[in-house]
């Protein structure tokens, strides 16, 4: 009977051992997914930028068991449960031993272990009553049996209470002493570790409390007992007296967006746990630093009704975002401060033209030096002007660009071939772009729409030598899984790409640090490569740049799209650029330049200074200017970009200035060879009305093969590929006028072979046509060339 009774034990406790064992192997939810827990933002130096409360509105951070200081375990144990690593989720002995003392009107001591308060908080029971507290001891057990021992014990660090909506030792190290867990020294330690046993009296505050100070100074004893040769100090220093911190709410709207993005990333069961510390790339210097910029520029200029800004700056050598100021305000609401403006798509004005310079660098169609011609010009129906309404004729293509005028970029971006800069843009990621005809030739002036980031990635690929590679806003921990086909794919998708040669990219560079700096008049020194933009209506001021290693973007203007008059990027956003770019550099945040070795196809060549072309024996001064090899162009500049300007040697009588004509002009009496230049009659008269004529030749001289190697007359009136309204009532001509090369005196105009008058070159002729129709004009000069083009006039 005996050895029978023992089998049925055996049976038993085998039965039991592998119920615990099921318990223990079968699949079951961890303890960490019965938590909800808050998320810490830090910037790239560690420093708190926002906690966020946990979904029953505690603070909690997770720290894992490895990540605790073993002087906060070990602190821990030897107040709470001493015997907590040998017992199984219950202590009697504990239990007896706080009854006894309760009855003998001693000192309260509980008995509950670290596995029952566990339970009470991870189940909501009631343990101040028997029944309470029974359920407290099945609830332990129940836990031990399902989960280890240090799952039990992290899960219980980062659940204890430790005052308020303070929960975790994360929570309590960030909240009390301004931290991470990880960091803890043991009188901090010492003092976390006795608060949750009466978190109401013992939570840290400045000069106390006396409870907690108390409390501290038993376990410091009791601590020198458990380690007599750790220690040196013989009393306990003391606790740091900063108490409960107010929080940090920095970078709000970058925060804003960073935990939205955590947030629609759900954590799927049996997945690594989530972050409780996203860590950006943000510098919270850096940060404050453009804040505190921004509020003192806007608080000068808000008599002009400058009330908000937004600003966007990254360092392009890892392409990091060090700081993202989405409005002047984030906490006030009379100008939406709560919208993230860069973000938003705005008009960019002439932010874009860097990159239709870049472009027409690598087809070959201009160098630095190149002549553009800056004059009233049509492209169809689209006739650009410069948003000063002059124009300043002959232009290098480098103060074209660092001028911001608008006829000449347009005049590039039209002879440009694939890709042009819509398929730049496309290439370049900028969303929501509509179909290239949409825009036309107006995208060059700020036609699309843009967001500041795409806009700072952009001019990071300046800098970065013509690649596009992808902004971070976080840097990625080390157990981010990044080989789910989901990371390859959006790896593949952020690829670095190539859209312009580094050789482009440094001259684009190159041309944007001569622009002068508004208040001295001199371009920038340290370097800033910059370029400013409006939009139509003045809706939008933006400014932006690359210095150093870093990329600055800065938008001027009203989250509502009013416009304001105030709001041109010369005068509204290039102040607050450059004071930005000042103050971080007189903080040190900058590290300057960084030297590197010149892209291999560059090289330095002498052109003329006032054509741009190689220099003759009649270039009156010469410079140098960057040069691709291969593809930067040789010869004189592509007629369709060329103001027509040149130099000629004649000769002339010193007397009287007149030229000297024929084969025996230079055996003349008096006779003197000087260098003229040679201009059209457009430019001639941009010339005159900016009160500098150039000297006209009273007798054209030119030859029989000279007059055909010029240029023939251009029809600049009517527009090409416009319709006309005849209306009867209406008494207005239609004017036709026409352009044409030096020593043209007289353009015949004709309308399908008919006579309609005579004109000078540059002037108008009024002509009203006798009916609705198709007619082709041309206008041949006095030398014989001619221009034609269609003409549809049309009914009302």
């Amino acid at each position: 009977m005996s050895r029978t009774r023992w089998r049925r034990a055996a049976a038993a406790a085998g039965l039991a051992a592998l119920g615990l064992l099921a318990l223990r192997v079968l699949p079951h939810a961890s303890l960490r997914e019965q938590v909800d827990t808050s998320t810490a933002v830090v910037d790239r130096h560690g420093e708190l930028l926002r906690l966020t409360l946990a979904a029953d509105q505690q603070y909690r951070l997770w720290v894992p068991l490895d990540d605790i200081p073993p002087a906060m375990v070990q602190a821990t144990l030897l107040y709470e449960d001493r015997a907590f690593w040998w017992h199984p989720g219950v202590n009697p002995a504990a239990l007896v031993r706080s009854a006894w003392q309760m009855t003998q009107g001693g000192r309260r001591q509980g008995g509950s272990t670290l596995t029952m308060q566990l339970a009470r908080r991870l189940y909501g029971l009631d343990s101040r009553h028997p029944a309470g507290k029974l359920q407290q001891m099945a609830a332990a057990l129940w836990i031990e049996a399902r989960h280890g021992k240090r799952e039990i014990l992290e899960t219980y660090l980062n659940t204890a209470p430790y005052g308020g909506n303070i929960e975790g030792v994360g929570a309590a190290s960030v909240v009390y002493f301004q931290h991470g867990a990880a960091t803890l020294a043991l009188p901090e330690a010492l003092a976390l570790a006795v608060i949750p046993q009466n978190p109401a009296q013992r939570t840290p505050r400045a000069g106390g409390p006396p409870e907690l100070e108390a409390a501290r100074h038993r376990l410091w004893a009791a601590w020198r007992e458990a380690h007599p040769d750790s220690l040196a100090e013989a009393t306990l220093p003391p606790l740091p007296a900063r108490g409960r911190a107010q929080l940090p709410f920095a970078a709000p709207h970058a925060t804003d967006m960073l935990l939205r993005q955590a947030a629609a990333t759900p954590w799927q069961a049996g997945a690594a746990a989530p972050r409780a510390t996203l860590h950006t790339t943000l510098d919270l210097r850096m940060q404050r630093t453009l804040e505190r910029v921004t509020a003192d520029y806007l608080a000068t200029r808000a008599g002009l009704g400058l009330r908000n800004a937004s600003a966007l700056l990254l360092d392009a050598a890892t392409m990091e975002v060090r700081a993202a100021v989405g409005s002047a305000n984030y906490h006030d609401a009379a100008i939406e401060g709560q919208v993230n403006g860069t973000l938003g798509k705005r008009s960019p004005g002439s932010t874009l033209k860097p990159f239709i310079y870049a472009l027409a660098l690598d087809q070959g169609l201009l160098h630095p030096r190149t002549l553009l011609k800056d004059a009233p010009t049509a492209f169809g129906p689209f006739t650009p002007e410069n948003f000063d309404g002059q124009f300043m004729g002959p232009v290098a293509a480098q103060d074209a660009l660092t001028r911001s005028r608008n006829v000449p970029a347009v005049a590039v971006a039209a002879q440009l071939s694939q890709p042009g800069l819509y398929q730049f843009l496309q290439r370049a990621g900028v969303s929501r772009l509509r179909s290239e005809a949409h825009y036309g030739l107006a995208l060059v002036l700020g036609g699309g729409e843009v967001t500041p980031e795409e806009l700072a990635r952009l001019y990071a690929v300046l800098a970065n030598g013509g690649t596009l590679r992808p902004l971070a806003y976080t840097r990625a921990d080390a157990d981010t899984d990044t080989d789910t086909e989901a990371h390859a794919a959006e790896a593949a998708r952020q690829a670095p790409t190539h859209l312009i040669s580094p050789e482009a990219a440094f001259i684009t560079l190159d041309m944007l640090r001569q622009t002068p700096r508004p208040d001295t008049g001199a371009p920038a020194q340290p370097p800033i490569a910059w370029k400013t933009g409006t939009s139509w209506g003045f809706r939008d001021a933006w400014t932006a740049g690359v210095f150093g290693r870093h990329v600055l973007v800065v938008w001027v203007g009203s989250f509502d799209g009013d416009g304001n008059p105030a709001y041109i990027g010369l005068e509204a956003a290039a102040p607050l650029f450059l004071r930005m770019v000042d103050a971080l550099r007189a903080q040190g945040l900058d590290p300057g330049e960084v030297p590197g070795a010149l892209p291999a196809d560059l090289r330095r060549v002498e052109v003329c200074a006032t054509t741009g072309g190689p220099p003759d024996a009649l270039c009156p001064a010469r410079t140098t200017t960057w040069f691709i090899a291969g593809k930067s162009p040789l010869g004189p500049t592509p007629t369709s970009l060329s103001p027509g300007g040149g130099h000629r040697a004649v000769w002339v009588d010193g007397r009287t200035g007149q030229p000297l004509c024929g084969p025996d002009a230079a055996r003349q009496p008096h006779a003197r060879q000087v260098v003229v230049e040679s201009w059209g009659s457009d430019m001639q008269r941009l010339f005159r009305q900016a009160g500098l004529p150039r000297r006209q030749l009273a007798v054209d001289c030119a030859g029989p093969g000279e007059a055909a190697a010029a240029e023939a007359p251009t029809i600049v009136s009517p527009l090409r590929g416009v319709r006309y309204l005849l209306d009867p009532r209406r008494s207005e001509p239609l004017a036709l006028r026409a352009e044409a090369s030096q020593g043209v005196k007289t353009l015949h105009w004709f309308a399908d072979d008919g006579l309609l008058g005579r004109s000078a070159p540059g002037e108008p002729l009024a002509w009203r046509p006798p009916r609705p129709g198709r007619y082709q004009l041309r206008v041949v000069d006095d030398q014989g060339r001619a221009d034609v083009r269609e003409l549809q006039v049309d009914v009302p």
